[in-house]
């Protein structure tokens, strides 16, 4: 029986982070998670999810800000948010309690929600950051929504930029640091399926160890 390992994916936009999640998920039969996280936050929470998916990986000044910084980064999904908590705060509360509970059930691959980070104290974790060249990514972006390459740039940077400080706020560090993650892997010239591939062995390696639990 192969031992239960989680692969986290953080990733610049345009960089093929989330196909490259379904990959991995897919060729190494895990649980795969990126969306439908709202929607269990939904489920559990009961609020509206439209409402839930409007405000998925924004930050938004509160109380909450202050636990981060001192290194919890969360509390969990369980425990009681005041009524007036922003909304942005309340789903990063609910999933980082889901992806919690999910992460101790099964093998999953996490798409975002630093998902790495909420995951801090387990053994079994991959993290992964994906990156490319951002004329490289510029074109996926613009083939992707059919907008001029201009304008795709333009919001590859400026969703670039929402994720470090959504990362920033919630965890305190560095988003796309080296020191955050086990590998950092560059898909301007390999490609998705490359990505994927080498993701899929680094975890059969790390499945493989002896002192692996």
């Amino acid at each position: 029986m192969s031992k239960k390992v989680i692969v986290t994916i953080a990733r610049q936009f345009g960089s093929g982070g989330r196909e490259i999640g379904e990959m991995v998920a897919k060729s190494l039969g895990f649980e795969y998670h990126d969306k439908s996280l709202i929607s269990l936050a939904a489920e559990k929470s009961g609020i509206n999810h439209e409402v839930l998916k409007n405000t998925d990986e924004k930050a938004t000044p509160s109380f909450l800000y202050s636990i981060a910084m001192g290194g919890m980064g969360m509390v969990p999904f369980s425990h009681g948010m005041p009524y007036d908590t922003p909304i942005n705060d309340k789903l990063f509360v609910l999933q980082s309690g889901i992806i919690e509970e999910l992460a101790k059930s099964n093998s999953c691959v996490f798409i975002g929600r630093c998902a790495d980070f909420v995951l801090r104290d387990f053994d079994n974790v991959v993290r992964v950051f994906i990156y490319a060249d951002i004329n490289k990514r510029a074109e996926e972006v613009a083939y992707r929504n059919n907008i001029p390459l201009n304008e795709a740039k333009s919001l590859a940077i400026k969703l670039d930029k929402k994720r470090a400080n959504y990362y920033g706020y919630y965890t305190s560090k560095k988003w796309g640091r080296s020191e955050n993650y086990d590998l950092m892997i560059d898909t301007t010239k390999i490609g998705k399926e490359g990505a994927a591939k080498i993701i899929e062995e680094f975890v059969k390696i790390i499945q493989n160890r002896v002192d692996f639990n």
